[in-house]
């Protein structure tokens, strides 16, 4: 096919991805423009090749698919929905930054360990220091999957 239009095998190689997926990203809304030619087969174009790449990016960052299907439908507004989109992206981008430097610290602690059972296995001895103790001072962070949970004796905000 040409250029202008690609069946799906051809979007799948292009793409890397399997037919299967492909079709499952439909499926789920999140393929806007997919036109079909006149004996109803799938007609996908070269921005489906881009539209692929970032619904995969905003999934592996940690998108919902439900907030990924509410921005493919806002994308399908149009114009219109700017402002929307760009909110969409702006809460998204700012919740994997704090997922980035929760993870920033737990890498520092896991190198801290690292570093702590080689100097064991170096000197034969259980270091006096242990690596939580080599960090520096910051906030705990909560792991995400806690974030709505309250600590123990801690208060609902009112």
């Amino acid at each position: 096919m040409s250029e202008a239009g690609l069946r799906i095998g051809e979007l799948a190689a292009r793409s890397q991805r399997s037919v299967h997926t492909i079709r499952w990203y439909e499926s789920q809304g999140l393929m806007p423009g997919v036109a079909r030619d006149a004996a109803g087969r799938r007609v996908y174009h070269p921005m489906h090749l881009d539209w692929l790449d970032l619904m995969d990016r905003l999934r592996c960052t940690g998108m919902s698919i439900a907030d990924m299907r509410e921005y493919t439908t806002l994308v399908r507004q149009g114009k219109g929905s700017l402002r929307q989109r760009k909110a969409l992206l702006q809460a998204h981008k700012e919740r994997a930054q704090a997922t980035i430097a929760q993870w920033v610290q737990a890498l520092a602690l896991i190198d801290g360990k690292i570093a702590f059972y080689d100097e064991w296995l170096a000197t034969g001895h259980a270091p006096t220091t242990l690596p939580h103790q080599h960090l520096p001072d910051l906030p705990r962070a909560r792991p995400p999957h806690l974030s709505g949970v309250r600590k123990a004796g801690e208060r609902s905000p009112r």
